[in-house]
């Protein structure tokens, strides 16, 4: 069943009324930078609804700025694209294909007297352009004739001015209270290479002109765009309208744009990020990108759970990241299979039993499901490793693991009384001595048996060397700034547990294997991290519950 909203509520009436034969959506990415989560939302959208209408959509890149754009990024792009499942087959459109056409366009605006040459300066323009309380003011040029201005744009166009000596502009209205209908410019001089063009151009089309009629040109029923669009509509549909544009027209519908907490959803941010070095590159399993997200484990279906889950609105606001990591446990629990790991180990020596005692173990993989996947083998051994955290000599309240004198059961194994402990010279625990306890003997407050809790465990010979990376919200606070990118980082966002240790089963695991760490959360082989022949890398992708409640990121525990 379609989930309703009023972007296909408009859908449905321009179908029913007979504007629209059809659906045809794009998703037009400038390739100036990696994709993020925000851009899945608007993937998810225009694929989906196209889907969903039996219609089609066009990948197109708004390659309008060669100063800023790479194929790096281009690439990237279609990979992310195809990644969370969906394809454009032939449709694959750059604006630059048509820079023939716009400056076609942009020629007869020109010989209609709707656009002019304006000889200011970039500083003139902004000086001119007014605020938002008041209007702006007409540039010297705007009496141009078309005759004069048309002899100017092809010398543009032919090289023979430097950047900023002049530009292309609309002539609309200079007092009109939307901003952006003031006599915007339409083409800049850019003697800057293009990556697809190459040198054959050095001036380009401003993106709301190249973005608006190439919409057109490819016969886009429905340009589906974020609010921050909302005030340009007039102007899109004025280019289209001075150009005598055939009907139907692309009709242009806002939605609110994805706002994440603890984390930024701005290219310029994340390039600082990137570029200062305060982040390891685009893929930074901490970061909102597309190549981040998967690097780290999330799996295409829990983004487009996710997506679907927060749906569209028409107002901004703000979604917790909870939202994300919930949709991400979703759609790993009944998928992956629970094995033990062991992060930040502590020795634990069984007395009571001989030396090279093994004790074979068969548990499922699914411990609610026992015959889904098969089972593994475990070997209790005389040695084992248990987590730190589940051991402590002076137990705070509530505290119902291991400590001296009391019992925890080793999880698909026996129960283990401990009977002493030893420590370094820093009063740091290095070994835990424990009596394997075929029968409980542990009571509770009112002297009946009690159940221990379980902890997880690996033998300490057997068991496989690895480096388990557990990564956290990249910001302390919820809804960081950008203005001081280092002071809001969380100095936790990565924790490095090189010393982990992992059950048997898991040495044969390859790269974007995924597991359930029982009691961890859930982890990815990560595809790019570790030697070979070395430890394998585990990238945490997200707990087994939200650790973070409450304002500014504090932790209940």
């Amino acid at each position: 069943m379609r989930p309703k909203n009023f972007i296909r509520t408009f859908i449905d009436e321009d179908l029913a009324s007979g504007r629209y034969a059809g659906v045809a959506t794009r998703f037009p990415p400038e390739p100036n930078g990696y994709l993020h989560i925000g851009h899945a939302k608007s993937i998810c959208l225009n694929f989906g609804l196209a889907r969903d209408y039996e219609g089609h959509t066009n990948l197109r890149f708004d390659d309008t700025n060669p100063a800023k754009e790479e194929t790096e990024y281009v690439d990237s792009i279609q990979e992310d694209v195809r990644w969370l499942g969906f394809g454009w087959d032939d449709r694959l459109y750059y604006a630059s294909d048509y820079f023939g056409r716009l400056y076609e366009c942009a020629e007869r605006l020109i010989e209609t007297g709707w656009a002019y040459i304006c000889d200011l300066s970039p500083e003139q323009l902004r000086e001119y352009r007014g605020t938002l309380t008041e209007p702006g003011r007409d540039s010297p040029n705007r009496g141009r004739s078309p005759e004069e201005s048309l002899e100017l744009f092809r010398r543009m166009r032919a090289g023979e001015f430097a950047e900023g000596d002049r530009s292309l502009r609309a002539k609309i209205d200079m007092a009109s209270p939307n901003i952006n209908m003031r006599d915007p410019a339409i083409y800049r001089i850019k003697k800057a290479e293009h990556h697809r063009t190459g040198d054959s151009w050095v001036i380009y089309p401003m993106y709301d002109y190249a973005h608006c009629v190439s919409d057109a040109i490819e016969g886009i029923t429905h340009s589906i765009c974020t609010l921050e669009f909302e005030d340009h509509r007039p102007l899109y549909d004025w280019f289209l309208e001075k150009l005598d544009w055939p009907q139907p027209r692309p009709r242009q519908i806002e939605f609110a744009r994805l706002n994440l907490e603890y984390t930024l959803m701005s290219k310029r941010r994340l390039l600082q990020l990137v570029k200062g070095g305060l982040v390891d590159g685009w893929d930074d399993p901490r970061l909102p990108t597309m190549a981040a997200i998967r690097r780290r484990g999330f799996t295409p279906s829990s983004v487009r759970l996710f997506c679907e889950r927060i749906g569209v609105a028409k107002k901004d606001s703000w979604i917790e990241l909870e939202w994300l990591e919930k949709a991400a446990r979703d759609d790993l629990n009944p998928a992956v299979k629970r094995v033990m790991a062991v992060l930040d180990p502590v020795r634990l020596v069984i007395d009571n039993v001989p030396d090279g005692f093994e004790r074979k173990i068969e548990a499922p993989f699914f411990p609610d499901e026992p015959d889904r996947m098969g089972t593994r083998e475990l070997t209790l051994t005389k040695e084992i490793l248990i987590e730190r955290d589940d051991f402590m000599v002076e137990p705070a309240p509530g505290f119902l693991r291991l400590s001296p004198g009391r019992e925890a059961r080793l999880r698909w194994a026996a129960f283990v009384r401990c009977t002493g402990h030893e420590t370094d010279a820093d009063g740091r625990v290095t070994l835990v001595r424990c009596e394997l306890n075929e029968q409980p003997v542990t009571v509770d407050a009112k002297g009946k048996p009690a159940r221990p809790n379980i902890i997880h465990w690996v033998p300490a010979e057997l068991s496989v060397p690895a480096v388990a990376r557990v990564y956290d919200r990249l910001f302390k606070v919820p809804r960081p700034t950008g203005e001081d990118l280092a002071g809001e980082l969380n100095p936790d966002s990565l924790v490095v547990r090189d010393g982990a240790r992992l059950e048997p089963s898991l040495a044969s695991a390859a790269p974007w294997d995924r597991f359930q760490f029982e009691r961890l959360g859930y982890f990815m082989v990560d595809p790019k991290a570790g030697e070979p022949g070395g430890p394998k890398v585990f990238n945490r992708i997200v707990a087994l519950k939200d650790g973070w409640k409450g304002a500014g990121g504090r932790r209940p525990r």
